[in-house]
């Protein structure tokens, strides 16, 4: 099966290379890996270690993507995603890495359930990439939208798609912009299943890292509004707005606390 690797680029010259480092090493390397330059303020800098590294990295189709304004992650993997030619799309941010193993096994599960029209996996916090072989069995599961609908259990870093899926990330939306996606994925009666095998790392804290309070309210503020968005286009009642409001603010206390 055809795979597309969608990175979106800001600022970030200096963790794209262990990004795309991630992907060489595949067991299995997808056909294509599409880099979006979210019109990156520093000079050129994000865009010509963008060209280093498809110069680098030869064994890796690489082309790319220099977008004339900013847009935020979600459009700028829009754009990825209507360039992208394979089955299935893989999402990587760029100071995010992966398993070695990470693609062969995702799309040898998705091969073998077709009717799973999205995966994710577990994701790990490292300080540095390690070498962590995998058990040979992996559970997983199918999420429900109500399981899905009181916690994100998809960082964006783990998931892969059918490039044939109808829907995308909402335009202007630049916070809690991916659960919102796969929230409208599980409401329009798609499945999607959770491999227990932690095939993903992020080298920061999801929430709060380096103490970025006013950050943590921005994503809760994104996270509220993805409530909303649903309940405005009716694919959740607001009876069920007025259990999950609520129950966002609260996680977004605990995450506070800690």
């Amino acid at each position: 099966m055809g795979i597309s690797v969608i990175i979106p680029c800001y600022c970030c010259e200096s963790t794209l290379s262990r990004a795309l480092e991630s992907v060489y090493r595949q067991t299995l390397r997808p056909d294509q890996v599409i880099l979006i330059n979210d019109a990156s303020p520093d000079n050129g800098a994000t865009l010509q270690a963008m060209r280093a590294c498809r110069q680098h990295y030869t064994g890796l189709n690489i082309e790319i993507i220099d977008l004339a304004e900013n847009v935020g992650p979600g459009e700028a993997r829009n754009a990825g995603w209507e360039f992208a030619t394979q089955e299935y799309l893989a999402f990587l941010d760029a100071d995010d890495a992966w398993h070695p193993d990470k693609l062969r096994l995702q799309s040898e599960w998705m091969l073998a359930h077709p009717d799973a029209a999205m995966s994710g996996h577990r994701s790990v916090q490292v300080d540095r990439m390690p070498a962590s072989p995998l058990e040979t069995q992996y559970n997983s599961h199918r999420v429900s939208l109500l399981q899905l609908l009181f916690s994100n259990c998809f960082p964006t870093r783990s998931v892969m798609l059918q490039r044939a899926l109808p829907l995308r990330f909402l335009k202007k939306k630049r916070y809690a912009e991916d659960y919102l996606l796969w929230l409208q994925i599980s409401c329009a009666g798609h499945h999607m299943v959770f491999l227990e095998a932690p095939l993903a790392y992020s080298f920061k804290a999801d929430y709060g890292a380096a103490g970025m309070t006013q950050s943590l309210w921005r994503m809760e503020c994104g996270e509220l509004d993805t409530y909303t968005q649903l309940a405005r286009s009716g694919a959740l009642s607001y009876l069920a707005l007025v259990v999950f409001l609520p129950w966002s603010l609260l996680k977004f206390l605990v995450r506070i606390v800690r």
